[in-house]
């Protein structure tokens, strides 16, 4: 059974319960001196507390979806199986060498068993041509892209990112992009796009924080080079940088406004929803920058944006004057933003470092997104 199994939660819980009953039945036997009814006391109390714990940890996971798996959990390797598709010219068709297509699954919004009604998510394997890198992604395509009055039209892209050690299904399960961007497109409020969805841990466990580390995994090269290139040569995606954004929460709102900064001639928007503004360096990371304060200075988006000419492009950042901590460095990201630079915000009165807060800025993030991707 899967970690995020509901099953595994009901036998965790199930056994807590049960080892809690048996606690109280038991003790007042185990309740006289002597090596074994203190032995059978503290194996008791041990037991009932560790599945307690475990059941706890599995509901959180199940909401927040920190781990997809029982091998994400444990920082194995996990080997996907592929199946090439060569049939429509999308993602596993010949030429599309460095993007595969491993599965497909129905969008949860009403007629998303109909390509043309409710769009489709592809599950997808992005190989770097240039960094190396190979991750699992899943893209979604809207309902217009099937449709046969847009069988000619490019639509423009948007990377989303988790935060860390998030996955790729809390894009779509936790806060619902798909169903968001389809919602938004229905009422009228957003144009169709494609996102993009994967986490920025592309060297899983570890947190490369979306850098090009010296002799290890190329980040930065990977979301800025390969991506793109991969998507574009699979999907009718416009090749241009005002066709593509990036955007992400926490480690991936840090990642999606670096990016963006750096690579203004491939991302044309970058929004980051609690983001912070320079890399972490702790030993989820290890060590990034090899001595190099040159690597830790471009970094730091404070101090990029101080020391280089604007380089264009537009930036969205998020936070709440009760309950983030990024309060203060975001209103100094958005002094230092100078034109042609363009910078908007969402300021919350109040709002956790969560998923229910990240649920209330998508919307109008996306928003954003679309009023800034894909113009002629």
């Amino acid at each position: 059974m899967g970690l995020t199994s509901t099953a595994v939660l009901a036998v965790v819980a199930a056994l807590a319960v049960a080892l809690f009953a048996a606690t109280v039945r038991l003790w007042p036997r185990l309740a006289r001196p002597g090596a074994a009814a203190v032995s059978g006391r503290i194996g008791l109390l041990l037991a009932t507390q560790l599945t307690l714990f475990a059941a706890v940890g599995l509901a959180a996971n199940n909401a927040f979806l920190f781990y997809g798996s029982w091998a994400d959990l444990f920082g194995r390797k996990q080997e996907l199986g592929v199946v090439t598709d060569h049939a429509d010219g999308e993602a596993g068709a010949a030429g599309s060498r460095h993007m595969t297509r491993v599965g497909t699954q129905h969008p949860d919004v009403p007629g998303g068993r109909v390509p043309s009604v409710g769009g489709r998510i592809d599950k997808v394997v992005i190989s770097g041509r240039t960094s190396g890198i190979e991750s699992p992604a899943y893209v979604y395509l809207p309902p217009e892209y099937f449709q046969e009055a847009h069988a000619g039209r490019t639509f423009p892209a948007a990377v989303v990112l988790t935060g860390y050690p998030g996955t790729a299904e809390n894009l779509l399960k936790g806060l619902r992009y798909p169903q968001t961007a389809h919602d938004l497109v229905k009422a009228g409020k957003a144009r169709p796009m494609i996102l993009v969805m994967l986490r920025p841990t592309v060297a899983p466990p570890r947190d490369t924080e979306c850098v090009d580390i010296p002799g290890g995994p190329q980040t930065e090269t990977f979301f800025a080079k390969d991506l793109p290139e991969a998507v574009a040569g699979s999907y009718r995606v416009g090749k241009e940088a005002r066709d593509w954004g990036i955007i992400g929460n926490s480690t991936g709102g840090y990642c999606a406004l670096k990016i963006g900064l750096h690579h203004p001639d491939r991302y044309a928007a970058s929004a980051g929803l609690s983001a912070y503004y320079k890399a972490a360096e702790d030993p989820t990371t290890g060590d990034l920058f090899h001595g190099k304060q040159e690597l830790r200075d471009r970094a730091d988006l404070l101090r990029t944006l101080e020391s280089r000419p604007p380089s264009g492009g537009s930036f969205l950042v998020t936070t709440s004057r009760q309950g983030e901590d990024n309060l203060g460095s975001t209103m100094k990201f958005i002094e230092k933003v100078k034109a042609p630079t363009q910078v908007s915000s969402i300021v919350l009165d109040s709002g956790g470092h969560n998923f229910t807060t990240w649920r209330r800025e998508i919307p109008p993030a996306l928003q954003w997104l679309s009023a800034r991707l894909g113009e002629r």
